[in-house]
């Protein structure tokens, strides 16, 4: 993809239909929080920072927790510099190299194995899906923190601080892709401004996952998670 291509506007569809052919995790480890990204999700997510806030095209991306690299490959498509992707999983970047390999972006894109922290470098913009906490409570805090410590921007998924049904309702009724800007989770807020950040936006979308674990009770879970537009404030 040359210079020409990554400043081409790629409809929303297409995205989504490139997304629809990454392989996706079908064995999931409980400890790890593993829920794969929507297609919907991620092309949502990936198509506000592209071409709402141009923080995808020519930028350095930072996938963290990367999984099979649903969110950096769709950075890929878009038109970003670089993509690097790390997760603490080798299996599911075994995935990923696999996904990168069919999709042609192989130059694009780097996928490494480990723990979040020894991410080292500076990032334009940075993407994530963090564990939301139901196995290990605030497992999400870490990778705020590291997110603010290596990128300008973030775009961060993260469970809507209550159970609200008429927030769901509203969602359903508004299909696929649904998308609502509310207010952010009061803790949230708090944190991301304790550790250098400024919250831009926040989007509730509907997301739903199959059964997949035991402790499961139901076919189809249907819940709110919450896009978070994050920008690290700059230090004079």
């Amino acid at each position: 993809m040359g210079k020409h291509d990554q400043k081409r506007l790629i409809r929303k569809i297409d995205l989504e239909r490139f997304l629809s052919t990454v392989q996706v995790n079908l064995e999931p480890k409980v400890n790890l929080e593993q829920y794969t990204t929507s297609e919907h999700i991620a092309a949502t997510m990936l198509y506000i920072a592209a071409y709402t806030n141009n923080d995808i095209t020519c930028k350095r991306v930072l996938d963290l927790g990367c999984g099979t690299g649903r969110l950096g490959l769709g950075a890929a498509f878009l038109g970003a510099e670089t993509v690097l992707g790390i997760d603490v999983d080798r299996d599911v970047l075994k995935i990923a190299k696999v996904n990168t390999q069919k999709t042609n972006l192989s130059s694009k894109i780097d996928w490494v194995n480990g723990d979040i922290s020894v991410v080292n470098g500076c990032f334009d913009t940075v993407l994530q899906n963090p564990p939301f906490g139901v196995q290990s409570r605030n497992a999400d805090r870490a990778f705020l923190v590291k997110a603010l410590a290596s990128g300008k921007m973030i775009y961060s998924l993260h469970n809507h601080p209550i159970v609200d049904k008429r927030l769901i309702s509203m969602l359903k009724s508004s299909g696929v892709g649904g998308l609502f800007e509310v207010q952010p989770s009061v803790f949230l807020k708090r944190f991301i401004e304790q550790h250098g950040g400024v919250i831009r936006a926040v989007y509730a979308t509907l997301m739903s996952i199959p059964k997949m674990f035991g402790f499961h009770t139901k076919v189809r879970h249907d819940f709110v998670i919450d896009l978070y537009v994050i920008e690290r404030k700059i230090i004079k």
